[in-house]
């Protein structure tokens, strides 16, 4: 499935007007393209099978997960298939486990992604982490990349919390101290944290 890309221009305008120091990194950095994915079963499941992974690897991975099926990775057809098929296709049994229950919650109706765009934020992390192997973080990730929510603040996402380090010529705050930190640049942390991940590329930054 193709991608789309969130381009929040007005959003990034409106935060180097409040911040000097923003300003000079989207000077380094240039605009941001956020890709974006529908909110499906089929790319929450992909989501799963992408964790801690290199993006090579889980792209084989998930190459193999798909061959398995005709087309679209339909959830009732997920859970057909047996444990041992996922593994010869390089899926671990945690992965294959998560992406099962989130398949049964899909099919009996207690997860429907197609409706997670009319919820609110926080309504979709409840309903999200009620699946096995889906945190707080996940929810976050599908709220930023597959619902374009403009004021996500991944405080547990490591490279954010280094990122923040170099933007601030400080130590590595904690999630607990990254927290705060964020409330001056709401309503768009999303972005923020999107350039927190890319401020890494900035060579000199002082």
């Amino acid at each position: 499935m193709s991608l789309t890309y969130w381009r929040p221009r007005k959003a990034v305008r409106d935060l180097g007007d409040r911040d000097e120091r923003f300003a000079r990194l989207v000077d380094a950095l240039g605009y941001p393209a956020i890709p974006q994915r529908p909110s499906t079963f089929e790319n929450m499941a992909r989501a799963i099978a992408y964790q801690q992974l290199a993006g090579a690897a889980a792209n084989a991975i998930w190459s193999r997960v798909t061959a398995l099926f005709d087309g679209e990775v339909d959830p009732a057809a997920v859970l057909r298939k047996r444990d041992a098929t996922y593994r010869k296709a390089g899926l671990s049994g945690p992965k294959t486990r998560y992406i099962k229950d989130l398949a049964r919650h899909v099919v009996d109706g207690r997860l429907v992604p197609e409706d997670l765009p009319g919820m609110s934020d926080e309504e979709v992390i409840a309903a999200m982490t009620q699946v096995t192997g889906i945190g707080p973080w996940s929810a976050q990730m599908h709220l930023m990349f597959a619902l374009k929510r403009p004021d996500v603040w991944p405080v547990l996402d490591l490279g954010v919390r280094k990122g923040w380090a170099k933007f601030a010529a400080c130590d590595e705050p904690t999630a607990r101290e990254l927290d705060p930190l964020g409330e001056e640049y709401r309503p768009y942390r999303s972005i923020v944290a999107w350039y927190m991940w890319r401020i890494h590329d900035v060579e000199e930054w002082v």
